[in-house]
């Protein structure tokens, strides 16, 4: 799961600090939550999945279904 935020937060061309800058929380933080040093928690997970239009099942490699559908 840790490769596919870094691999949605790549091909939305942002950086670390932007997407940290959305979710309110330091940098760091985020990083560590890309090299998997730190666990995500759920509102992290809900936000990233709703700021990359996708679902927490692909974030979380439950399904391979980028997409969200409505």
């Amino acid at each position: 799961m840790y490769r596919r935020i870094r691999d949605l937060r790549e091909d939305s061309d942002l950086t670390q600090k932007q997407v940290a800058q959305r979710l309110c929380c330091s940098q760091q933080a985020y990083s560590n939550y890309e090299l998997g040093l730190r666990d995500i928690p759920t509102e992290i997970l809900i936000a990233l999945a709703k700021m990359y239009n996708t679902t927490s099942d692909y974030i979380l490699e439950l399904s391979n279904e980028r997409e969200r559908r409505y």
